[in-house]
């Protein structure tokens, strides 16, 4: 009888009607009028016949050579921010500053679209007896890994909309601020944080949702010659008096070299944190010394090899690694297969009505190191996908705030989504139920849920409910109450 009662019970949640039977005694999620991307497990009970599916971003291509005399081959640590109608990018650079003797600069690069960039003359640092260059900073050691961000913290100076870190273990992270992204200056001559190794990118941002400062810098687990590069974190309420850094745990999975970490806010949904960054597998060499010298790849990249991976953040002291695959593999062509190359830089950005960008660093330490472009949908590192078979998705119990349910979703001419609302306890609601609701088929980034043609929901916000989704051959990137 048992064996036939579950029997019964996934056909139901197969085709669409499918509800739970036992009162429910959790806690509540205040979802409100946030967006929830399907990166995670977050708001996820139940799957049949259903999984969380990563997607690959797009090559498009070359969109910044690093080629003049002031730049590197090498510059590693890019920032790309989108201020406004303007994106802008910063990177390492370096110069000679006498016979035999160089500096690491911070340089600077802009666009109108995040396509096509410019690299203006600045006039505020003198090279080989000019200033005709976009270098904007040289002051060392900030310079190794100078990262910058727009405070978002309404509190904040307006003298200081932009601030930075940079520098090393002996120096700490110095602060940096900004009136208008280009002109520079220390807001403390002394490191602000100082336990860590600094020999990465250190980011940081204001938290919408936690209300602090929070910083991710490189620290490692155990030993640092027997232990994996790994990440701290700390917060501080002014930018300048920071907790002692707390390592991250990564969910219960395995330890990797965790070279560059990338955290920051997702644009549209800044409660969740997104990390594009790269791993390091040290001991790893596909190439022979000859290859990589006819590539003229740098003598110390000859070892290792590296890629973009993706992880994410709700807050505090944890990451989740629901996809522990490769996020872009490196590509085809041994300039591919080097040490730190494939490092992406710090964001996504949006760059079209529908599609949002990321940037990797390739071909590092070669003369062809460039800033590569790569897209996806908005909302699209991941998704809910159901085969053609069909399959469902029954949510945690939440309450919501707004009137009407916003989704991003894509099915195949054959696929459809239909949504159910239940009670918390899995009970359908009476006029929200799956036969009442209008069978969606399309893919749309803005697509709204009806029941029997209405869309308001006013009278279930701020009440404990569950979505019950049934879906063939579609993917559901993410859905907002509005």
């Amino acid at each position: 009888m048992k064996i036939f009662k579950v029997l019964i019970t996934s056909l139901l949640i197969l085709s669409g009607f499918a509800v739970y039977s036992k009162p429910f005694d959790g806690e509540l999620i205040e979802l409100g009028n946030r967006r929830e991307i399907f990166i995670d497990y977050y708001l996820i009970d139940k799957l049949e016949g259903t999984f969380l599916k990563k997607h690959d971003p797009i090559d498009k291509g070359p969109v910044i050579y690093f080629e003049e005399p002031w730049e590197s081959n090498a510059p590693a640590y890019i920032t790309v921010i989108k201020d406004g109608d303007l994106y802008r990018a910063y990177y390492r650079g370096g110069h000679s500053v006498s016979e035999g003797k160089t500096t690491q600069n911070t340089c600077y690069a802009q666009s109108k679209d995040g396509i096509n960039w410019k690299k203006p003359s600045l006039g505020l640092i003198e090279v080989n007896g000019s200033k005709e260059n976009n270098i904007l900073l040289d002051v060392e050691p900030e310079t190794h890994n100078f990262s910058p961000f727009i405070d978002k913290n309404p509190n904040a100076n307006p003298a200081q909309k932009y601030k930075a870190f940079g520098g090393d273990a002996k120096s700490g992270l110095i602060p940096y601020a900004s009136p208008d992204g280009i002109h520079w200056n220390r807001i403390r001559d002394d490191g602000v944080i100082k336990q860590g190794w600094f020999d990465s990118q250190n980011i940081a941002f204001w938290s919408e949702s936690e209300q602090v400062y929070v910083c991710y810098v490189r620290s490692w687990t155990g030993q640092k010659t027997r232990g994996y590069r790994s990440i701290s974190r700390a917060v501080s309420d002014d930018f300048i008096n920071w907790s002692e850094p707390v390592e991250m745990s990564y969910g219960g999975t395995p330890y990797e070299h965790i070279y560059t970490q990338q955290t920051s806010p997702y644009f549209r949904a800044p409660h969740i944190y997104v990390a594009i960054g790269s791993r390091f597998i040290p001991h790893r060499q596909i190439a022979t010394s000859e290859e990589l010298n006819a590539l003229k790849v740098s003598p110390g990249q000859h070892k290792g090899l590296s890629e973009a991976f993706f992880m994410t953040s709700r807050g505090g002291n944890r990451y989740d690694r629901t996809f522990m695959e490769a996020f872009i593999r490196p590509g085809i062509g041994l300039n591919n297969w080097t040490a730190r190359t494939n490092y992406p830089a710090l964001n996504v950005v949006q760059t079209g009505e529908e599609e949002m960008s990321l940037y990797v660093n390739q071909d590092y330490a070669q003369p062809t190191g460039h800033l590569r472009r790569y897209t996806m949908r908005l909302d699209g590192f991941a998704s809910i996908n159901a085969p053609y078979k069909g399959g469902s998705v029954i949510t945690k119990p939440f309450v919501f705030s707004g009137n009407k349910l916003e989704i991003n979703y894509s099915t195949s001419a054959g696929g459809e989504i239909r949504i159910e609302i239940q009670n918390e306890n899995g009970e359908p609601i009476p006029g929200f139920t799956m036969a009442e609701a209008l069978t969606l088929i399309g893919n749309d980034i803005n697509g709204t849920v009806t029941w029997k043609g209405s869309v308001s929901l006013a009278e279930l916000a701020s009440k404990p409910v569950r979505l019950h989704i049934y879906m063939k051959d579609a993917d559901l990137y993410s859905i907002m109450f509005k």
